[in-house]
């Protein structure tokens, strides 16, 4: 009896091992509710994307390295950038005041507030919170803002002033709900010194889609030579 006991042990504890030798090849599914380690999130988001489709590849080596620089109050702007960055697979970063703006800030009827007051003030340069953007590496440089007033912001003159466009190929772009960009894009390149290669901008619709903005860039194309 002694020995059928051990025999059945043995068996049992077989069956058992081999159970969960089964279960450890086991894909890990999203819903499974394992984390992953911080090291492993982090490389998964600074991993460039990957394709193999040739209008994307095509699209990398015209532009080159990419960085869509953009402010945005309300959000439209920050849409439209995400959407011209997932385009031509490029970087983003986004242009943050130290003094975030109010609805009370943006009103374009009161003349005391903060936004009209600056835009009134040729001078006036609002800080940009957190590390600045190193441009060095990229080769071409979108910029986004909307309009105020008639201008650009005067936060996108902070930015200008304070970084070298030396080299580069700049893409200014804004949003506005009835003005167009009028001046606002050579006037950036003015106080850049006209330093790089600035290419005339446009305005864009909050809603304008991701297949408008492949054609306005493939039309800008021919500017690049």
């Amino acid at each position: 009896m002694r020995m059928f006991k051990k025999i059945l042990s043995v068996v049992l504890s077989a069956v058992v091992l081999g159970g969960m030798a089964a279960c450890s090849n086991k894909p890990v599914s999203e819903s499974s509710g394992v984390s992953l380690s911080a090291a492993t999130e982090q490389s998964l988001i600074t991993t460039p994307r990957e394709t193999t489709e040739p209008s994307d590849t095509e699209k990398e080596s015209k532009w080159g390295k990419a960085v869509v620089v953009y402010f945005s109050c309300t959000g439209n702007t920050k849409e439209v950038a995400l959407k011209i960055a997932s385009e031509v697979g490029g970087s983003t970063y986004e242009i943050v005041p130290v003094k975030q703006y109010t609805q009370d800030d943006l009103s374009s009827t009161n003349k005391r507030a903060r936004a009209y007051r600056e835009q009134s003030d040729k001078n006036a340069r609002p800080e940009i919170y957190g590390t600045p953007v190193d441009l060095s590496s990229y080769d071409t440089v979108f910029i986004g803002y909307p309009v105020w007033f008639s201008q650009a912001p005067r936060i996108l003159y902070t930015f200008v002033e304070n970084h070298s466009f030396e080299g580069k190929t700049v893409v200014p772009f804004c949003t506005s709900e009835n003005s167009g960009i009028g001046t606002t894009a050579t006037d950036l390149a003015e106080l850049a010194e006209n330093k790089g290669k600035w290419l005339t901008g446009t305005r864009f619709a909050a809603s304008v889609k991701s297949t408008d903005i492949e054609q306005w860039l493939n039309a800008l194309e021919s500017r690049l030579a």
